[in-house]
């Protein structure tokens, strides 16, 4: 029992976790940028050629 509770006190004093999780929400932060970005950029493209194809027509 004095094992679990020493490995319990290690964990919580540990500073592994806390830096894992900041990455993890930067990653996340960084994806929804990435996603957002192109889903615009996208969009815009998209208006451009519809555009273009109409004026060609």
């Amino acid at each position: 029992m004095q094992n679990i509770t020493n490995s319990i006190k290690q964990f919580l004093t540990s500073e592994d976790g806390p830096t894992a999780v900041e990455y993890a929400v930067m990653l996340a932060l960084i994806v929804i940028v990435c996603l957002t970005a192109i889903g615009t950029i996208g969009t815009n493209a998209n208006t451009k050629f519809e555009a273009v194809g109409t004026a060609l027509s």
